[in-house]
């Protein structure tokens, strides 16, 4: 029986607790907002908590022990150490001020070496302008003919547009969830036995009943902000687009990549169509907006590079 390190369950605690709070809004944030005032959230907790539970397992089961859905295959196991649990630490405190940072530039690369974070970088800004590019020419179309505020969804209808949020918001957690798992298990030896894999779903299923409890937390803001983020209606068309492409990357190759690169990309393309197609949405009101997620963006990719190379030196003075 394999003992993790002290450093490896507080890497492995932080981690799973960041990368919930942080990158989960890019799935449930818009499920969040839609069904809070309407449906209690231990509800809301038990539909999330029993996807995170049948992901973790049939990924563990199917693959013989790696809950990562192979995305750790070119990354060898590294005893954590003191720093590295400094970058989940660091991604903690960025989502505790509402900072959309990329996890798996933070949490994953300071376990990464150099070639395989360039093609990490490189994939998640393909990402971001592959859904930014397809949002774009998606929304020119459908917000032709669909404006919420205008043409809202008829009452006797509303029950059918709630069941078509829950099972997109169902798929777009489990696409998810095939991503950045391996960002909390990157922590873990690449196989787990049965009593640490209860471990990592008792620990996700908790988190993720705070997260609800909240209501999202600061970081929810970057969904609330956006055009029409609590319309059942639009945000099941979000969720089918985003999970899409999501899959379209998790299938081109077995590297982990930013979802949130993707994912905000994806509402900026979105915002950016709608500006063009409706004179209510002002380009120069929607602009700054999208500015300021970009610039978020590049704020923690630059804060990831930092503590990157700060794990690195602290890694080579003590080697």
């Amino acid at each position: 029986m394999e003992i993790l390190s002290i450093w490896a369950i507080i890497g492995f605690l932080l981690a799973s607790y960041s990368v919930i709070a942080n990158d989960s809004i890019q799935t449930l944030g818009t499920f969040i907002a839609s069904n809070k005032e309407s449906i209690d959230w231990k509800w809301l907790w038990l539909f999330g908590g029993t996807i995170f539970t049948l992901v973790v397992l049939y990924g563990w089961i199917t693959t013989g022990g790696d809950m990562a859905y192979g995305r750790l295959t070119r990354v060898a196991y590294i005893e954590p150490q003191w720093y590295h649990a400094l970058a989940p630490a660091v991604l903690l405190f960025l989502t505790r001020y509402g900072i959309p940072v990329s996890t798996t530039f933070l949490v994953f690369s300071v376990f990464a070496s150099q070639v395989v974070l360039e093609k990490i970088v490189v994939k998640s800004i393909v990402g971001y302008g592959v859904a930014a590019v397809a949002a774009y020419l998606i929304w020119l179309v459908i917000s032709s003919f669909l404006d919420e505020k205008e043409n809202k969804v008829h009452s006797q209808n509303i029950k059918y547009w709630r069941v078509a949020q829950w099972v997109t918001s169902g798929y777009l957690f489990v696409i998810w969830l095939q991503h950045d798992l391996a960002n909390i298990a990157v922590y873990l030896p690449r196989q787990l036995p049965l009593y640490s894999l209860l471990a990592v779903i008792a620990t996700g299923v908790l988190f993720l009943a705070f997260i609800f409890y909240i209501g999202g937390g600061r970081i929810q803001k970057i969904v609330l902000n956006k055009t029409g983020s609590r319309y059942l209606r639009s945000t099941s068309i979000i969720n089918v687009i985003y999970g899409l492409i999501l899959y379209s990357f998790k299938e081109w190759n077995d590297l982990p990549m930013s979802t949130t690169w993707v994912f905000v990309g994806l509402l900026s393309g979105r915002e950016l169509a709608m500006s063009t197609t409706r004179k209510e949405y002002k380009l120069k009101y929607i602009f700054p907006i999208v500015a300021k997620d970009f610039g978020k963006l590049l704020l923690g990719l630059a804060i990831s590079i930092l503590v990157v190379f700060g794990v690195l030196f602290l890694q080579g003075n003590e080697g």
